[in-house]
């Protein structure tokens, strides 16, 4: 009993023995079949479950697996994540993102994975809501359910650098999150360089303040083939940055309400930080410029970095100036919000569509699997 391969059909043919074959024989035969079978079988079952296998047992699922592989197949895809709805909008009315009209979209832990193509470059994208948790969760879903290459985030910041205003894009090379404490005893003694004491802060000045102190804290990261290491300060990936420094991007300097004065610009390489909350005060926007060098202020992008480093997968952040996080004198951010989102997502598919040309992996939106 043999497998026989035909070349031309490209199918394997199982040869029986004749006749005159004990039935003993060939019950041997099959059992020893069976054995060098096994792995190929099992191989097969892999390939077909694909990423699908991390969706746990639960009523509904067969469905989204079978979505999920049928997505996957188009081989892999760039991620793309965003924080608010406004950063949403402006990618669905710019055109840039195109359905699959195979599949659209896939529905998973309440979120909307929508598949799709920017500039001929297969594109999974979802919104993940604002703060890190939220956006942790999406970017470690799409990297455990969904074939992706690497993760891009775009979207909107505050400026705590005076030298960057409205509509201005940062590419930061490093992130940090800054909303993780030591909240110390009044009047502890100082630990480390860089703290907040809140008598610093004092109207009038002079004098103590009950609050005390803030040390600020590392974060613990947990990477593939690594110890535990504790950090600051997260990078992005080196050559996806230095592909980014390349890009010659015009940005708008209009919206639908309101022009700036000047045209903004794509500013690389300064820092940015995150933290679980909303910055609208001057004098803690000047205290992580001074204290941290930190030049852009958002919610999400240190945990989208950290989420990304762990498997070592490449990452980038572009986020659009939309405020100045409390240091606006006059000018209200409100009617900047979509200028900034616009401007920072012409960035995002300048450089997806350069990522796609140079992995020369285009679009398999034509499929019909």
């Amino acid at each position: 009993m043999t497998i026989q391969y035909n070349q031309q059909s490209s199918r394997a043919y199982l040869s029986l023995p004749a006749r005159s074959q004990s039935i003993p024989a060939m019950a041997m035969e099959l059992s020893s079949l069976r054995c060098q079978m096994a792995p190929l079988i099992m191989l097969l079952c892999f390939l077909l479950a694909g990423s699908a296998m991390a969706l746990p047992a639960l009523p509904g699922m067969d469905r989204v697996r079978w979505q999920v592989d049928r997505a996957n197949r188009r081989g892999p895809s760039i991620g793309l994540v965003m924080s608010y709805v406004a950063e949403d909008t402006a990618l669905q009315a710019s055109g840039y993102f195109r359905p699959w009209p195979v599949q659209p979209f896939v529905d998973l832990y309440g979120r909307r994975f929508h598949i799709g193509s920017i500039r001929g470059v297969n594109v999974i994208y979802a919104l993940t809501g604002q703060r890190r948790l939220n956006a942790a969760v999406t970017v470690q879903t799409l990297l455990d359910v969904f074939s992706v290459s690497g993760i891009v985030h775009y979207g909107t910041a505050g400026s705590s650098n005076d030298s960057m205003s409205f509509g201005d894009v940062s590419v930061p090379k490093l992130v940090a999150y800054t909303g993780a404490w030591t909240w110390k005893k009044f009047k502890s003694l100082k630990e480390s360089s860089t703290e907040l004491n809140f008598a610093q802060f004092n109207v009038p000045n002079g004098g103590d303040n009950l609050l005390g102190s803030l040390k600020y804290r590392n974060e613990e990261l947990y990477s593939a083939g690594k110890p535990m290491e504790e950090v600051f300060w997260l990078p992005v990936d080196s050559a996806w940055f230095q592909i980014a420094a390349g890009l010659k991007v015009n940005l708008e300097r209009c919206n639908d309400t309101f022009c700036l004065p000047k045209t903004p610009q794509v500013v690389y390489g300064l820092k940015g930080a995150s933290a679980d909350m909303f910055l609208d005060n001057a004098e803690y926007r000047n205290f992580l410029f001074r204290e941290f060098g930190v030049s852009t202020i958002d919610e999400e992008s240190a945990a989208i970095v950290m989420t990304t480093t762990s498997p070592g997968v490449p990452v980038i952040v572009f986020r659009g100036v939309s405020d100045l996080a409390g240091g606006e004198p006059t000018w209200s951010s409100t009617s900047l919000m979509n200028l900034a989102s616009i401007n920072a997502l012409k960035v995002t598919v300048e450089f997806i569509a350069t990522i796609g040309r140079q992995n020369s992996t285009p679009s398999v939106q034509s499929s019909n699997n």
